[in-house]
């Protein structure tokens, strides 16, 4: 194998659909064309969101499609992993709750993100007094962002890409409980250990790198790549939905969709397929540049013809 790995890593808080399908395709394609390793990872540290079955289904779907991997993890059982690379980084208890933050601000932000300006830094000597102050609920732990901390990088897909993190998000979320991990500390520490060379995902986690960055520079590791591709959306313009029909793959495999039909029909979406032919997964391996993918959001229309 060549020294590239790269990495599927789907959230058990809901069925697999479309969008979540050409994502993995170009990941996986990515690694399988240079000869390199894929990692499936489970991220399934957001239980409250957790559908009991959606983490098998989702293998099952992944497989049906024609997709491999080399290794494979599960979040849940590495909190120890996750707590010891917390304690080596420049966090603190916060109280506030979302609401709170929500409150606080100054000016509205894009998306989801809010801005934390540091109201808890310094209040807390300790995770246990901090968790005395807010009972029931409990405190997170939070990344100290120094003033003026801008990070830029250069996305496979996406392009030069810079963030003033002190001023978009100041000290963001790391973890929600004492042994707990949120996505952000969780797939960064994942990716540097498993050996992760590029991450492909979908280009709504483009804001969400440079915190991720962060963590990793803190942990003194050099952060992977990063490809961030577009995203399949409704008529509508909005990110697949239940609004857009049923676009769950188990439901299509269900129907009697074959799965050649929805690897021509996403491989055409790429410009690998024009004439959106049933195709193999494992077909495409070699011919699936980047170059030919459109930089803007697949419009689902309902039909794969």
């Amino acid at each position: 194998m060549s020294g590239y790995v790269g990495r599927l890593a789907p959230s058990p808080t809901g069925a697999l659909h479309l969008g979540n399908a050409r994502t993995f395709m170009i990941a996986w394609l990515r690694a399988r064309a240079c000869g390199g390793k894929v990692v499936f990872r489970m991220e399934d540290l957001d239980h409250p969101r957790d559908k009991p079955g959606a983490a098998a289904a989702a293998v099952e779907d992944l497989r049906w499609l024609g997709f491999d991997w080399d290794e494979e993890y599960v979040q849940s059982e590495r909190r120890a992993v996750y707590r010891a690379a917390l304690a080596r980084l420049d966090a603190y208890p916060c109280t506030c709750s979302r609401k709170d933050v929500a409150c606080a601000q100054s000016a509205p932000h894009a998306g989801e993100q809010l801005f934390y300006p540091g109201t808890c830094r310094g209040r807390y000597a300790s995770w246990d007094e901090a968790a005395a102050a807010c009972v029931p609920r409990l405190p997170c732990w939070r990344f100290r962002v120094p003033e003026g901390t801008v990070v830029r990088f250069n996305d496979a897909f996406a392009g030069p890409y810079e963030q003033d993190v002190s001023r978009t998000l100041g000290d963001f979320p790391l973890a929600r409980d004492p042994d707990g991990a949120g996505y952000t500390l969780a797939a960064m520490v994942d990716d540097l250990q498993m050996g992760v060379t590029e991450v492909v995902r979908g280009d709504d986690l483009l804001p969400a790198t440079p915190p991720q960055i962060l963590v990793a520079r803190q942990l003194g590791r050099n952060h992977p790549a990063y490809c961030h591709v577009p995203l399949i959306v409704g008529t509508d313009g909005r990110r697949l939905a239940k609004r857009h029909g049923d676009t769950r793959l188990s439901a299509f495999r269900a129907a009697g969709v074959a799965p050649e039909t929805i690897v021509g029909w996403l491989a055409s979406t790429c410009g690998w397929n024009a004439k959106r032919t049933p195709t193999r997964l494992r077909s495409l391996i070699g011919r699936s540049p980047l170059e030919t993918i459109p930089h803007e959001a697949v419009v689902w229309t309902g039909s794969f013809t």
